[in-house]
Protein backbone atom coordinates (compact mmCIF):
# COMPACT_ATOMS: atom_id res chain seq x y z
CA UNK A 1 0.00 0.00 0.00
CA UNK A 2 1.12 3.52 -0.71
CA UNK A 3 0.22 6.66 1.13
CA UNK A 4 -1.83 7.79 -1.85
CA UNK A 5 -3.85 4.57 -2.00
CA UNK A 6 -4.36 4.62 1.79
CA UNK A 7 -5.61 8.21 1.75
CA UNK A 8 -7.86 7.54 -1.24
CA UNK A 9 -9.29 4.43 0.45
CA UNK A 10 -9.96 6.24 3.73
CA UNK A 11 -11.66 9.18 2.03
CA UNK A 12 -13.78 6.98 -0.24
CA UNK A 13 -14.73 4.68 2.64
CA UNK A 14 -15.94 7.66 4.65
CA UNK A 15 -17.75 9.19 1.68
CA UNK A 16 -15.60 12.32 1.82
CA UNK A 17 -15.53 13.69 -1.70
CA UNK A 18 -14.43 17.29 -1.18
CA UNK A 19 -10.79 16.53 -0.28
CA UNK A 20 -8.32 16.23 -3.14
CA UNK A 21 -6.25 13.07 -2.60
CA UNK A 22 -3.13 14.61 -4.17
CA UNK A 23 -3.42 17.68 -1.93
CA UNK A 24 -3.80 15.44 1.13
CA UNK A 25 -0.78 13.35 0.16
CA UNK A 26 1.34 16.46 -0.44
CA UNK A 27 0.34 18.34 2.72
CA UNK A 28 0.33 16.64 6.11
CA UNK A 29 -2.00 19.33 7.52
CA UNK A 30 -4.62 18.67 4.84
CA UNK A 31 -4.18 14.94 5.43
CA UNK A 32 -4.46 15.27 9.21
CA UNK A 33 -7.66 17.29 8.84
CA UNK A 34 -9.03 14.67 6.46
CA UNK A 35 -8.15 11.93 8.96
CA UNK A 36 -10.14 13.73 11.64
CA UNK A 37 -13.16 13.77 9.33
CA UNK A 38 -12.69 10.07 8.51
CA UNK A 39 -12.59 9.28 12.24
CA UNK A 40 -15.76 11.31 12.82
CA UNK A 41 -17.57 9.24 10.18
CA UNK A 42 -16.16 5.94 11.44
CA UNK A 43 -17.06 6.69 15.05
CA UNK A 44 -20.64 7.46 14.06
CA UNK A 45 -21.13 3.95 12.67
CA UNK A 46 -22.89 1.35 14.77
CA UNK A 47 -20.49 -1.42 13.78
CA UNK A 48 -17.00 -1.36 15.23
CA UNK A 49 -15.83 -4.12 12.87
CA UNK A 50 -13.75 -1.86 10.65
CA UNK A 51 -11.93 0.04 13.39
CA UNK A 52 -8.80 -2.13 13.50
CA UNK A 53 -8.32 -1.82 9.73
CA UNK A 54 -8.92 1.94 10.00
CA UNK A 55 -6.29 2.27 12.72
CA UNK A 56 -3.84 0.12 10.76
CA UNK A 57 -4.27 2.30 7.70
CA UNK A 58 -3.97 5.53 9.67
CA UNK A 59 -0.82 4.36 11.41
CA UNK A 60 0.92 3.51 8.14
CA UNK A 61 1.14 7.25 7.49
CA UNK A 62 4.78 8.36 7.73
CA UNK A 63 3.71 11.45 9.69
CA UNK A 64 3.07 9.72 13.01
CA UNK A 65 1.92 12.83 14.85
CA UNK A 66 -1.08 13.31 12.56
CA UNK A 67 -2.00 9.64 12.52
CA UNK A 68 -1.61 9.39 16.31
CA UNK A 69 -3.95 12.36 16.71
CA UNK A 70 -6.55 10.62 14.54
CA UNK A 71 -6.30 7.40 16.56
CA UNK A 72 -6.64 9.36 19.81
CA UNK A 73 -9.72 11.12 18.39
CA UNK A 74 -11.20 7.71 17.59
CA UNK A 75 -10.48 6.50 21.14
CA UNK A 76 -12.11 9.61 22.58
CA UNK A 77 -15.22 9.30 20.45
CA UNK A 78 -15.72 5.59 21.07
CA UNK A 79 -15.12 5.95 24.82
CA UNK A 80 -18.06 8.33 24.94
CA UNK A 81 -20.31 5.83 23.12
CA UNK A 82 -19.61 2.54 24.89
CA UNK A 83 -21.74 1.14 27.68
CA UNK A 84 -18.90 0.70 30.14
CA UNK A 85 -15.28 -0.20 30.78
CA UNK A 86 -15.61 -3.86 29.76
CA UNK A 87 -16.87 -2.94 26.30
CA UNK A 88 -14.15 -0.31 25.86
CA UNK A 89 -11.46 -2.73 27.10
CA UNK A 90 -12.52 -5.37 24.54
CA UNK A 91 -12.70 -2.84 21.72
CA UNK A 92 -9.36 -1.17 22.48
CA UNK A 93 -7.62 -4.54 22.94
CA UNK A 94 -8.42 -5.25 19.30
CA UNK A 95 -6.51 -2.11 18.30
CA UNK A 96 -3.40 -2.75 20.39
CA UNK A 97 -1.56 -4.87 17.80
CA UNK A 98 -1.80 -1.95 15.38
CA UNK A 99 -0.95 0.68 17.97
CA UNK A 100 2.10 -1.29 19.10
CA UNK A 101 3.52 -1.01 15.56
CA UNK A 102 4.10 2.72 15.99
CA UNK A 103 7.82 3.34 15.72
CA UNK A 104 7.90 6.26 18.15
CA UNK A 105 7.74 4.93 21.69
CA UNK A 106 6.27 8.15 23.05
CA UNK A 107 3.32 7.92 20.64
CA UNK A 108 2.67 4.29 21.66
CA UNK A 109 2.86 5.20 25.33
CA UNK A 110 0.56 8.20 24.88
CA UNK A 111 -2.13 6.06 23.24
CA UNK A 112 -1.80 3.32 25.86
CA UNK A 113 -2.12 5.97 28.56
CA UNK A 114 -5.20 7.44 26.88
CA UNK A 115 -6.81 3.99 26.86
CA UNK A 116 -6.05 3.67 30.58
CA UNK A 117 -7.52 7.10 31.23
CA UNK A 118 -10.75 6.19 29.45
CA UNK A 119 -11.01 2.89 31.32
CA UNK A 120 -10.67 4.86 34.55
CA UNK A 121 -13.27 7.41 33.41
CA UNK A 122 -15.74 4.71 32.46
CA UNK A 123 -15.33 2.87 35.76
CA UNK A 124 -15.79 6.09 37.75
CA UNK A 125 -18.81 7.23 35.76
CA UNK A 126 -20.16 3.71 36.24
CA UNK A 127 -20.12 4.17 40.02
CA UNK A 128 -16.63 3.12 41.11
CA UNK A 129 -15.09 5.42 43.70
CA UNK A 130 -11.34 5.24 43.11
CA UNK A 131 -8.64 5.23 45.72
CA UNK A 132 -5.95 7.91 45.92
CA UNK A 133 -3.50 5.39 44.45
CA UNK A 134 -5.79 4.75 41.47
CA UNK A 135 -6.24 8.48 40.97
CA UNK A 136 -2.47 8.97 40.92
CA UNK A 137 -2.23 6.58 37.94
CA UNK A 138 -4.27 8.73 35.56
CA UNK A 139 -3.23 11.88 33.75
CA UNK A 140 -4.01 15.37 34.93
CA UNK A 141 -6.13 15.73 31.78
CA UNK A 142 -8.39 12.89 32.93
CA UNK A 143 -8.47 14.12 36.51
CA UNK A 144 -9.56 17.55 35.32
CA UNK A 145 -12.24 16.03 33.06
CA UNK A 146 -13.68 14.00 35.91
CA UNK A 147 -13.46 16.91 38.37
CA UNK A 148 -15.56 18.94 35.94
CA UNK A 149 -18.04 16.17 35.08
CA UNK A 150 -18.45 14.00 38.17
CA UNK A 151 -21.65 14.27 40.16
CA UNK A 152 -20.51 11.88 42.89
CA UNK A 153 -19.85 13.59 46.24
CA UNK A 154 -17.36 10.82 47.12
CA UNK A 155 -15.44 11.28 43.86
CA UNK A 156 -15.43 15.05 44.20
CA UNK A 157 -14.16 14.70 47.79
CA UNK A 158 -11.33 12.47 46.55
CA UNK A 159 -10.37 15.00 43.87
CA UNK A 160 -10.53 17.81 46.46
CA UNK A 161 -8.02 15.96 48.62
CA UNK A 162 -5.87 14.09 46.09
CA UNK A 163 -6.15 15.84 42.72
CA UNK A 164 -2.78 16.17 41.01
CA UNK A 165 -2.89 19.97 40.80
CA UNK A 166 -4.29 22.91 42.70
CA UNK A 167 -6.57 23.66 39.75
CA UNK A 168 -8.10 20.16 39.86
CA UNK A 169 -8.51 20.30 43.64
CA UNK A 170 -10.20 23.71 43.37
CA UNK A 171 -12.55 22.60 40.59
CA UNK A 172 -13.62 19.62 42.68
CA UNK A 173 -13.98 21.73 45.81
CA UNK A 174 -16.12 24.31 44.01
CA UNK A 175 -18.29 21.65 42.40
CA UNK A 176 -18.71 19.77 45.70
CA UNK A 177 -19.78 23.04 47.35
CA UNK A 178 -22.22 23.80 44.54
CA UNK A 179 -23.67 20.29 44.76
CA UNK A 180 -24.37 20.83 48.47
CA UNK A 181 -26.20 24.06 47.67
CA UNK A 182 -28.30 22.50 44.92
CA UNK A 183 -29.20 19.32 46.81
CA UNK A 184 -30.56 21.12 49.91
Amino acid sequence: MTLRSDVAELLAGAGILDVDVDDAVADEHVRSSAYQRVVEVAASLRSRGGDRALVATLLRDPHEMGSKAAVVALLDRIAMKVTGPAEFRRWSAGLLPEIDRLTTEGHREFIHRRIGDWLFYLSVTGGHVPTSAELAEVTSWMQRLLAVESVSPAVLALFTESGSSKKIRNIAKDRAGNRKLTTN
